[in-house]
């Protein structure tokens, strides 16, 4: 789909409109017919007497206007939203519109509507806690724009001339306060096609996505919208000693690249630090990773492609407070001069590690990337991204990212991101009983502790290369793919922390972490 075939209209009436699909909502109204718009009322009222439509959260009629008819639209669509929600809060309540988006592009796929129009439910049909035009209308548009996604870059010989292409235009038509809507709808292009672009990255096989795309990608992007950009290369992290991405590296062909996107406008007073996990695909190195479910483990560059994503929609928006991207770039592979389990390292910050496990590299790249990262650019904040842990899938599942963090301001502005973009987090706790786990004999700290906790001492490990700085950490392992199955989350990777990361700019304000 492209971005600027998206519109918002409010000078015509929805059933003037020649479409392919036009939509309309209708609520469920506890026994009595569902409340909808009068132009589909004899149709909703037909289908509630005969017991099929009630306006439950996805129901749907789908009709075909008969010539002569006033509507132009070729199909329409009444999609029920269910009760008025009285849900008090405002991320539960948005993401029950985000999926109500989701169904509306389901059904444009199952009839191959090249265009859309929609008709936005009106402040009375919502819960109060999104009685916001903008945020309602961002929402629904982010669920449409999600849940039309499709990766379909390398089929060729399967691929059909009839096979459904995907949405060409959405119009959405809005009865209320057109230009706040327009702005939520603008804002929900930046997040959502950052996110689908985040699903892109993730979706290229290790051959086609590696450090050298990574770097390409932030250049053209820094080109296009006037980011800055710089990429360490090999020799220039070998002179700064950068100890973790070179060791994981060292089993690759591929050189390891540090690849940084900067958002610095000059009236900023706060800089917020974003590091995403970008290993391009990980074998597990010597430690090597058992061969079923291996191919997903291109998928282990979730993080970086979080972030790098993100900033897209930041250089869009140009916020008060400054932005920068770091993704460490690199593969794991099982080289003839690959690491091995034993050997000690040494991280840009002088913190020596024992490498137990080389298929805990994870934490090997990141270390160098915050320690960096913190030192050059000196940010109020640090957060970084990453597919870490498997332990994080045993402890939450595929619902909830996991959360580590040495400050609880942060935590709770990670928190309401995450709530707001349907992408929720759960905090762990982090003390001096974990960090025990990863001394080591031999070496300052050594880089797993055992199964125990396993995704707690992952972060006790990053927590030796952030100091007093504000600092959280999200375990997306089990987000990254094979999230919560929604309406707008394809199989395969879902993007997640793409948008968290975009609220939590957007929401800024400065002094709330000390």
């Amino acid at each position: 789909m492209k971005k600027d075939r998206i519109t918002t209209t409010t000078t015509k009436a929805a059933e003037t409109i020649k479409t392919d699909l036009l939509v309309y909502f209708a609520v469920e109204a506890k026994g009595k017919m569902p409340a909808c718009d009068v132009a589909v009322e004899p149709q909703v009222k037909k289908a509630f007497e005969l017991k099929d439509f009630s306006g439950k959260a996805a129901e749907q009629i789908l009709f075909y206007p008969p010539p002569g008819s006033n509507i132009s639209a070729l199909r329409v669509l009444v999609l029920g939203t269910g009760p008025v929600n009285k849900e008090k809060e405002t991320g539960t309540a948005l993401d029950m519109l985000r999926e109500a988006g989701g169904e509306v592009a389901k059904v444009c796929a199952s009839v191959k509507a090249k265009d859309v129009a929609v008709c936005l439910p009106t402040s009375k049909h919502l819960s109060p806690a999104i009685s916001d035009p903008e945020l309602s209308a961002g929402a629904l548009a982010e669920g449409i724009i999600l849940g039309d996604y499709r990766f379909e870059k390398y089929k060729e010989s399967t691929k059909k001339k009839t096979d459904y292409p995907g949405l060409g235009a959405i119009e959405f038509v809005c009865k209320e306060d057109p230009d706040i809507v327009c702005q939520g709808i603008e804002k929900a292009k930046n997040s959502a096609f950052a996110a689908c672009t985040a699903r892109d990255m993730a979706n290229e096989p290790g051959n086609h996505w590696t450090s050298a795309d990574f770097a390409a990608y932030a250049k053209q992007l820094a080109a296009d919208t006037g980011l800055g950009y710089r990429c360490l290369e090999k020799k220039e992290m070998e002179q700064m000693g950068m100890g973790g991405i070179l060791a994981v590296n060292q089993g690759s062909y591929v050189p390891a690249r540090m690849v940084v996107l900067e958002y610095l406008p000059e009236n900023r007073t706060e800089t917020i630090l974003l590091v995403g996990k970008g290993l391009t695909f990980d074998s597990g190195g010597i430690s090597i990773k058992p061969s079923e479910g291996m191919q997903e483990m291109k998928y282990d560059m979730c993080g970086g492609a979080a972030v790098m994503c993100a900033m897209h929609a930041v250089a869009l928006e140009k916020p008060d407070v400054g932005v920068v991207a770091i993704v460490p770039a690199t593969d794991n592979m099982p080289g003839s001069r690959a690491i091995h389990p034993g050997d000690i390292i040494t991280h840009y910050n002088g913190v020596t590690s024992e490498v137990i496990n080389t298929d805990a590299e994870g934490r090997l790249i990141l270390a160098d990337a915050l320690a960096w990262g913190i030192e050059t650019f000196k940010p109020t904040c640090v957060l970084d991204a990453a597919t870490l842990t498997g332990a994080v899938i045993i402890g939450l599942g595929h619902h909830y990212t996991g959360l580590v963090s040495n400050n609880d301001a942060l935590v709770k502005a990670v928190e309401a991101a995450g709530n707001l973009a349907g992408e929720p987090v759960w905090r762990l706790p982090l003390n001096k009983n974990y960090e025990k786990q990863i001394e080591s004999k031999v070496a300052d700290i050594k880089n797993t502790g055992g199964k125990p906790a396993g995704t707690i001492t992952a972060a006790a490990y990053l927590s030796n290369f952030v100091g007093k700085t504000p600092w959280a950490h999200l375990d997306i392992a089990g987000t990254a793919w094979d999230f919560t199955k929604k309406a707008y989350i394809p199989k395969g990777p879902s993007g997640t922390a793409t948008r968290t990361f975009i609220n939590l700019v957007r929401n800024w304000k400065t002094g709330k972490v000390k």
